[in-house]
């Protein structure tokens, strides 16, 4: 019970935007970002339920994982998702024809995050369909993730 408390506690954040677009850039690892909010009753339970469950079945580990709340973060959130609804799970692969976004929206279960996390990891050629597809999938520079904001000098 005591290490699935802390999975959920250590799951409930997410590294930091600016770590996580870090440790794509250096890894080749896809970023993976959940935009939600403390207030939003659907964005809890994927931050408390959904996303600890994720993390302990190991598929966090094969991305790098960030939290972004649009009411501390709302410049980043606006880039990322516009003023789209949450909560949302938006991962960024890099591939050889450019940068690939794909986004889900709403509370998901387990198996829904699980799937979409591994077409995120799938062939290059998967991630360049159509752009008349039914998902959400973006190729090119358009779909480029945010800079990293810049951090504050530590005093």
């Amino acid at each position: 019970m005591i290490a699935m408390l802390s999975a959920a506690v250590g799951a409930n954040d997410g590294e930091t935007y600016g770590d996580a677009h870090a440790a794509a850039l250096k890894t080749g690892k896809p970023m993976l970002v959940m935009v939600s909010t403390e207030w939003c009753p659907a964005c809890q339970v994927m931050k408390r339920r959904i996303m600890p469950q994720v993390r302990e079945r190991g598929l966090l580990s094969r991305v790098a994982f960030a939290s972004v709340n649009p009411d501390s973060e709302g410049d980043l959130s606006r880039q990322l998702i516009g003023n789209g609804p949450i909560p949302q799970l938006v991962i960024y692969r890099k591939t050889p024809r450019g940068w690939v976004r794909r986004a889900i929206v709403g509370s998901q279960s387990v198996e829904n995050v699980e799937e979409f996390i591994n077409q995120g990891l799938a062939a290059d050629e998967d991630a360049s369909k159509d752009s008349d597809s039914s998902d959400k999938s973006k190729p090119a520079e358009a779909a480029k993730p945010a800079a990293a904001p810049q951090q504050q000098p530590k005093a």
